[in-house]
């Protein structure tokens, strides 16, 4: 997948009290608390620029992207750097930044042309999303090939 571009200024804040011996700690604690760390993960992050290189193993491409979203999408990352071989095999998923006014119903409307399928984009972004109606600017999102 390469480098993935994020919105530096958004995300849930993550790195706030890590200082730069711990980032890498409180960047895999967060991945635990979605439930997507495996011990097969290993996380640098360089303040320089800002950028998240993560290498290892995901059970499943949905897996691999998740866990790319959620290290993206915390304030201060601005790249993802992917190095996860994903185990199994699938079609890779697009992505959409939100932009302000977005709800997954707007979005679902214009990536599929009915905003009923919301419930998909919602369902691809678990554990990341907890609530359809809580989406920020600037955070990436998952579209499932439907």
């Amino acid at each position: 997948m390469g480098v993935l571009d994020f919105m530096k200024s958004a995300g849930e804040k993550v790195l706030g009290a890590a200082t730069a011996g711990n980032t890498a700690g409180a960047l895999l604690d967060h991945l635990k608390a979605k439930g997507l760390a495996s011990t097969d993960l290993k996380v640098e992050y360089d303040a320089a620029s800002a950028t998240v290189k993560v290498i290892g193993k995901a059970g499943t491409q949905e897996d691999k992207e998740k866990v790319l979203l959620a290290l993206g999408n915390v304030a201060g990352v601005e790249k993802v750097d992917d190095g996860i071989d994903a185990g199994q095999a699938g079609t890779p998923a697009g992505f959409y930044t939100v932009q302000a006014g977005d709800t997954l119903g707007s979005i679902a409307k214009k990536h599929y042309g009915k905003s009923g399928a919301y419930v998909q984009i919602f369902e691809a972004n678990k554990p990341l999303l907890k609530d359809p109606d809580k989406i920020y600017p600037g955070q990436m999102l998952r579209m499932p090939v439907l």
